[in-house]
């Protein structure tokens, strides 16, 4: 890792989206670099390091694609600690520090040529972002196969980028499917957990397709074992463990598997190298 991935650079927040409501508060950042300097140079899947001065610093996966239009850094956060409660207090034109990327990222070889499956949960819908904004950009869009995604929220208020999911469903071969908790009134798409949604509404192949997932970790297990039970080769599926990481430099301890560290050795996995690990996850 070179030296300058340990010096945070200066970021200003040059947008704020208030995605959800208050009760699960997730905000997205635009942030652009104040160094006059290149972009950051990243894959999907990767994760940074941001500062709020004065208060500290967390990681967070980048929701953002790298594409030949990517100028600035996006990241959606949750509200959950002192660090992320620090960064929804700050306005547009406030500087943060970022530093990175730091971990592995998807296997964009891998999926090259092939069918793709989305499903999410939650924000874990921020860091398949990245994901899905490369595969379905001009520029990509040809050396992936059929696309489809199926996205769970708690409710209708707490769904993400609903001023994109408009773009994404009208990409060519291209599947949009939502689904909430619970029924509520005006909702006309699915109900229900999306393990149990699986077979019904997504066109599942055992081959030639790969799977990511990401969510909360009881999803991640729940729609892991559903693809495995229908007969998914472990290898073609593939999450991301950011949720774990604090410190991302291996030195917290927070985010070790066993003899793993999340943040050095993830935070991508496939589902057939979290079996070969302690069922921490």
């Amino acid at each position: 890792m070179k030296v300058d991935n340990y010096l945070p650079r200066e970021a200003e927040i040059t947008k704020v989206v208030q995605e959800t409501g208050i009760n699960l508060n997730i905000k997205t950042f635009h942030l652009s670099f104040t160094d006059g300097e290149e972009m950051m140079d990243f894959k999907p899947g990767q994760f940074l390091m941001l500062t709020v001065y004065g208060v500290g610093e967390a990681p967070f996966g980048l929701a953002c694609a790298p594409t030949t239009d990517c100028q600035e850094i996006i990241i959606s956060v949750k509200e959950t600690g002192k660090v992320t409660s620090a960064l929804h207090e700050l306005q547009e034109g406030d500087s943060v520090g970022i530093r990175g990327p730091y971990g592995n990222s998807f296997p964009l070889e891998k999926t090259s040529g092939k069918d793709v499956v989305f499903i999410s949960g939650g924000i874990g819908l921020a860091p398949l972002r990245s994901l899905i904004d490369y595969v379905l950009h001009p520029d990509h869009r040809q050396d992936f196969g059929r696309v489809q995604m199926l996205q769970a929220f708690r409710s209708p208020e707490d769904m993400l980028y609903d001023y994109e999911q408009q773009r994404w469903e009208n990409t060519p071969d291209t599947t949009v499917k939502y689904t909430i908790d619970r029924p509520c009134e005006g909702w006309e798409h699915c109900v229900g957990f999306p393990h149990d949604l699986i077979e019904v509404e997504l066109d599942c192949q055992t081959e030639d397709t790969v799977y990511y997932t990401c969510g909360p970790p009881i999803m991640i297990k729940a729609v892991t074992n559903e693809l495995v039970n229908i007969g998914i080769d472990p290898e073609d599926i593939v999450t991301t463990l950011e949720m774990r990481m604090s410190c991302g430099l291996g030195k917290c301890g927070k985010c070790n598997i066993g003899h793993r560290y999340v943040c050095k050795d993830g935070p991508v996995y496939s589902y057939k190298e979290l079996l070969e690990m302690p069922d921490e996850f």
